[in-house]
């Protein structure tokens, strides 16, 4: 019986997740426009960050939808189906959960934040044009 609920399951998310890739390429928001001086400071933060995030996780959907909206150019990694991050995620983050983002900050530290609510916010306030 197990078996069967497993396949079952593996074969929902066969099914799903096409759909809910393209429902991402269709509800995504357009990106806020910022003067070019500006997104360049912007591009420059966002080399501190990483996402790590599999690509049809409901909750990493959501982050990314967020990060087009604002116009970040943050480098994800999908701790799916690499297991480089996924053991980063894993050993320097503390637990495998997605999305998580990774924040290296100015004393060369990483903090890791995890719940895609809690990302959204801090983005919005790092982010968010006045």
């Amino acid at each position: 019986m197990r078996i069967i609920i497993r396949y079952f399951f593996r074969a929902l998310r066969l099914v799903l997740t096409p759909i809910m890739l393209i429902s991402e390429k269709l509800s995504t928001p357009a990106a806020i426009d910022r003067p070019a001086e500006d997104q360049k400071e912007v591009d420059r933060a966002c080399q501190d960050l990483a996402l790590y995030q599999f690509k049809a996780c409901p909750f990493c959907i959501k982050v990314r939808k967020e990060m087009a909206r604002l116009n970040l150019n943050i480098p994800i990694r999908d701790a799916r189906d690499n297991s480089e991050h996924r053991q980063a995620l894993e050993q320097e983050g503390g637990r495998i959960k997605v999305p998580c983002l990774r924040i290296h900050n100015e004393q060369g530290q990483d903090e890791w934040l995890y719940e895609s609510d809690d990302i959204i916010a801090w983005l919005q306030q790092r982010f968010e044009a006045a």
